[in-house]
């Protein structure tokens, strides 16, 4: 429970703000226009189910146009209101500027606990969300771009894209109204991984800088460090899921809604995934330490603590408790301002949600590439790839053959080199690199502008000065 001293997630998110746009200057009124939220649209609707018509309360809120389409996940929760859907909207507007996805930000919600409902519920339900914000053109291929968020999954999407398509069936671009889609809906390989292989890719490209590093008092690479999970959703599984299994990371502590897993010697992310599915706990789990307040985790002492549920767990009440020298921001304002404010003070590196969790945004702008395109991405040149790598190697096997000293490539490297790139292979390179250029731009606003202390001012700078530069060039 967040202590009353903190601010709300939309304040902490224009607070955090406010810190680097009072570091620049802007034109005289401008600093309001991006901070600002230009529109936020409330919908309340019936639905008849369990014989009565229940009413639902939503929500969709455009944070800034400054390019368009605006993107931004729809999240089903009791939780949803108006400033937490403008909160994540403007983080939206930052992220994508960051990670330079041509999209403005937007969020939606939907007041509502889908574990209450059935399938066909939720799918009812979904539609009738859906046509309101459709016949707004709030969900549009070329205005508002939604995709999951929390509660929400491809599922929800494949209805939200069958119903655009049912209100405008002559819309040949219909498809790229929502992105997360299953492939057989459009979707692209590779987006329910997104979010989680991001941190990934974010670690791994602040582990390439030593200076960076050296401000946490780690050394070496992501092998062996030693990881806390709060949460275990899809971002935090995949997340932990990567960093053990391809960096060799130890995930020492994993926890959710239902408590905490401990154990110094590690936990097998996979194991537990297939130990939940089946429909069992983390408390009837057989391995690690049960802790029944997940959040105790986070005052564990650990290399790196990735925050992956919702905004707001770490607060002035336990920021004095972390002792994780490095924290990445899997969820979305996983720390108030305030706490920020402390870590900061105590030396702890943070690097922030705005740059961290982009994978999904990232991945989400190459799946509406690919619907506006209409083509799977390495489909032209897989194979021609692959036929020219043969001609080299057949070529180099030949001479090699016919030299005084004989030499043939092992099998396996020549299947390995063979495989031309297919669609998860481009996705994963293209959200590499993204994630790579990006934090970057963010390291070094941090080394060459002795006015910026942290990460997440240099993410904010880099954002507000992208998105002050496209209202400059629109005439603002």
């Amino acid at each position: 429970m967040r202590a009353s001293v903190d601010s709300s997630f939309l304040e902490s998110v224009n607070q955090l703000f406010e810190r680097a746009a009072n570091l620049i200057e802007l034109p005289p009124g401008l600093k309001e226009k991006i901070q600002i939220c230009n529109s936020t649209y409330t919908v309340r609707f019936g639905v008849r189910m369990r014989g009565k018509i229940q009413t639902f309360t939503g929500y969709r809120s455009v944070h800034s146009e400054h390019m368009e389409p605006v993107k931004g996940g729809i999240r089903y929760s009791l939780g949803v209101s108006q400033n937490e859907v403008e909160a994540l909207a403007a983080l939206m507007t930052y992220k994508c500027a960051i990670v330079e996805t041509p999209f403005g930000g937007s969020k939606g919600g939907l007041r509502i606990d889908p574990t209450q409902y059935s399938d066909e519920e939720l799918e009812r339900i979904t539609r009738r969300f859906a046509y309101e914000l459709i016949k707004r053109d709030l969900i549009n291929p070329s205005q508002n771009v939604p995709a999951p968020d929390m509660g929400t999954s491809e599922t929800e999407m494949a209805i939200i894209a069958d119903q655009y398509n049912r209100m405008n069936t002559t819309d040949i671009n219909s498809r790229a109204c929502v992105t997360g889609k299953p492939l057989t809906s459009g979707g692209i390989h590779g987006r329910v991984e997104a979010t989680g292989r991001g941190i990934q890719y974010a670690l791994q490209e602040f582990f390439r800088h030593p200076d960076d590093i050296k401000r946490t008092g780690l050394k070496g690479t992501l092998a062996n460090k030693r990881i806390i999970l709060h949460g275990f959703g899809n971002v935090g599984y995949h997340a932990g899921l990567f960093l053990q299994q391809e960096d060799d990371a130890v995930i020492i502590g994993i926890a959710n809604v239902d408590g905490g897993l401990y154990d110094p010697k590690g936990l097998d992310v996979a194991d537990l995934q297939k130990h939940l599915k089946a429909g069992q706990t983390f408390k009837n789990y057989p391995k690690g330490e049960f802790l029944e307040n997940g959040l105790k985790l986070l005052e564990c002492e650990c290399d790196i603590l990735i925050p992956a549920a919702v905004e707001g767990v770490i607060t002035t009440a336990n920021a004095s408790q972390i002792k994780a020298p490095l924290i990445i921001e899997a969820a979305n304002g996983p720390i108030t301002a305030e706490a920020d404010a402390e870590l900061n003070r105590r030396g702890i590196i943070i690097i922030p949600d705005t740059f961290a969790n982009a994978g999904g945004v990232t991945v989400s702008y190459f799946e509406w590439v690919k619907n506006l395109s209409h083509i799977r991405f390495g489909r032209m040149q897989r194979r021609q790839e692959e036929y020219r790598s043969r001609l080299l190697i057949d070529e180099m096997n030949r001479l090699f053959a016919s030299s005084d000293y004989p030499f043939r490539f092992h099998e396996d490297f020549i299947r390995r080199y063979l495989q031309g790139a297919g669609e998860i292979e481009l996705v994963r390179s293209g959200l590499d690199d993204t994630m790579r250029l990006a934090y970057q731009s963010i390291s070094e606003i941090l080394h060459t502008r002795p006015e910026v202390n942290d990460l997440r001012t240099a993410a904010f700078l880099l954002a507000i000065e992208r998105v002050a530069t496209s209202y400059k060039n629109k005439g603002l």
